[in-house]
């Protein structure tokens, strides 16, 4: 399936609270995170799509990057939540709660 631009638009914000929430588990790399991703079902992603995404988030200070030594190659840059990254992340869930209640409430009231 293919996403739609406007499918794609709403992906890309879904998928920046998806970010937080995995970054509150755990400090991840941008390659790491895409997989993680794919894990849980999001497999359309387009391999640009991340990078442009944890820009944001460190731009808005809701994560920060830092760079570490890898024994693979070049240095990897993992990513953390701040404090603002998780007061957002708590946002992001509460919003995602209450959209999927109306929107499941509007799919049920079609049957």
């Amino acid at each position: 399936m293919t996403l739609s631009n406007r499918s794609s638009q709403m992906l890309k914000g879904i998928l920046s609270g998806c970010i937080l929430v995995l970054l509150s588990k755990e400090t991840l790399y941008g390659y790491t995170l895409g997989l993680k991703l794919e894990e849980i079902g999001f497999s359309e992603i387009p391999k640009g799509t991340i990078y442009p995404l944890l820009l944001n988030l460190e731009k808005k200070g809701f994560i920060e990057g830092n760079m570490v030594p890898s024994p693979d190659g070049p240095k990897r840059k993992y990513y953390q939540l701040t404090e603002k990254g998780q007061e957002e992340k708590a946002t992001f869930i509460l919003e995602w709660q209450q959209l999927q209640k109306n929107v499941d409430t509007l799919l049920n009231e079609q049957n």
